[in-house]
């Protein structure tokens, strides 16, 4: 998977250990199922993310991700709820966001983006 980024980004996680995020899990098998992916695709995706450290919804995530989204509703601009959840993951586990979406997560206070 680390091939297929652009190699600007691609240089930038060279010598970096990769987490995804619960969120990026179901992101990723939902697109599977959607795009109708068969067996073998799907057994290499399971197979790169078994080789990934997922980062866990937990009570920390979930609080953290309380508060972003309630500062966005506040400020009268919402986030989108998965973006949100990638985030909190993030800022909890105080780990950069590698993403090619910049625009989606600059508004969130703290959160180091690469990309």
């Amino acid at each position: 998977m680390r091939d297929s980024l652009p190699g600007e980004l691609r240089s930038r996680l060279t010598d970096v250990v990769m987490c995804v995020t619960f969120v990026t899990v179901g992101e990723l098998f939902r697109g599977a199922v959607h795009a109708r992916w068969g067996a073998r695709r799907v057994a290499t995706l399971t197979d790169w993310l078994t080789r990934m450290t997922t980062i866990p919804g937990e009570a920390a995530v979930a609080r953290r991700w309380g508060e972003i989204t309630g500062r966005a509703l506040a400020a009268g601009r919402p986030l989108p709820a998965n973006d949100a959840w990638i985030a909190a993951c993030c800022l909890t586990h105080v780990v950069p966001l590698a993403t090619l979406n910049r625009r989606d997560y600059d508004r969130i206070e703290a959160l180091r983006l690469v990309g």
